[in-house]
């Protein structure tokens, strides 16, 4: 069993009166943490649901005070796994809190954004929301050399838990196809009366083809033959669902300064080498400075999620085309990130450092990388 980062924050906000929720894409292994949870409280009065099952849904839509409480009368605590499955969830864990105040609720569930809109609301103050990513550097490695023998598995393969554990090269392009065509899809497909899935992989493949590029919308919309605004709603669609996270530009407003396109990139490695079919080893490859980009910075924003240290992240880009990676804000302090596979270094963009006297400037590489991920 592979200890997750966050799972000491979670049983210490599981309280009475209180909903703890956790998020994440379908096979990150919400319910084995919630299972690691449930042991330490083996001791006390535990009532563990599904929300796949039909007799599940039906009593926690119900809107029924007295059908509520007979549900978790004698129990203390209450687990409810796939919770995005329930009808009108978040009123009625409200009214589930409101009228048994010494009940606590933990719930996981996919589709972050509906799931937290649907539980957020009617619980103000009374909620909390916690992400979990397929497993972190931090997580999987044992140190430096280690880590350093591990990329090519990582960059390549991803780290999805099954994908970790597995060590057959053929099972785990099976397992990726498996969990890119059936779990991704699945949740996508499920939001917002969504049907067409040959749409949602082209449009991904053209974001997989991109990584570390400003998106144009217009450009994405001709090349589908669709309109903006589809695709606007499809790309919010796979960011609820944790396959895609996207980048503002850096801006104090300078004339130069590149702020209103965005760049995308994959929570996964091995999710986007799947979207593409290609699963070549580095060596082979002409896309490892991608890789590399995408690799680092969703690492670098799961490390700094789970040590909540509230960050914000974007990257920089001037219409001369000076640019640096990774721009990360953090209590009002600058850190500029330039990621270069191998093992060279690069120096800050003149217009950068000339705007930005304050920030620091590092080289992301082979060498430097493990203070920065881990």
């Amino acid at each position: 069993m592979i200890k997750r980062t966050i799972t000491k924050q979670l049983i210490a906000d599981i309280k009475q009166g209180h909903v703890t929720a956790l998020f994440g894409a379908r096979r990150t292994g919400k319910t084995t943490l919630m299972n690691v949870i449930i042991k330490n409280f083996s001791d006390r009065k535990v009532l563990i649901l599904n929300g796949e099952d039909y007799d599940v849904a039906n009593v926690l839509s119900s809107l029924r005070q007295e059908t509520l409480k007979n549900l978790v009368s004698g129990f203390e605590f209450l687990f409810i796994d796939e919770a995005q499955n329930i009808p009108k969830i978040g009123q009625n864990l409200k009214l589930l809190v409101d009228t048994n105040p010494d009940i606590a609720v933990f719930v996981t569930g996919s589709a972050s954004f509906d799931l937290r809109n649907k539980i957020g609301e009617p619980l103000t103050g009374r909620s909390r929301f916690f992400t979990l990513y397929p497993f972190s550097l931090g997580e999987i490695s044992s140190g430096y050399l280690n880590a350093i023998q591990r990329f090519p598995e990582f960059l390549v393969y991803g780290s999805y838990p099954q994908l970790v554990l597995t060590t057959n090269i053929k099972e785990k392009r099976f397992l990726l196809e498996n969990i890119r065509n059936g779990y991704l899809l699945k949740d996508i497909l499920q939001m917002e009366n969504v049907k067409d899935s040959l749409f949602v992989m082209n449009l991904l493949k053209l974001i997989a083809f991109q990584i570390g590029n400003d998106v144009s919308y217009n450009e994405l919309a001709k090349n589908l033959s669709t309109t903006v605004k589809t695709v606007q709603r499809y790309l919010d669609i796979l960011e609820k669902a944790f396959v895609i996270f996207r980048l503002q530009g850096f801006s104090k407003n300078l004339r130069k300064e590149i702020s209103k396109s965005p760049r995308f990139y994959f929570w996964d490695n091995g999710i986007r080498n799947a979207v593409i079919s290609n699963f070549n080893t580095p060596d082979l490859r002409d896309d490892m400075g991608k890789l590399w980009e995408n690799y680092c910075i969703s690492e670098r924003i799961k490390k700094q999620v789970y040590l909540e240290t509230f960050s914000n992240f974007y990257f920089w880009r001037t219409y001369d085309q000076q640019e640096i990676d990774l721009i990360e804000i953090t209590d009002n302090n600058i850190n500029a990130f330039e990621f270069k596979w191998g093992e060279k270094n690069a120096k800050a963009p003149k217009a950068f450092s000339d705007n930005y006297p304050e920030a620091k400037f590092y080289t992301i590489n082979r060498l430097s990388f493990f203070d920065f991920l881990k």
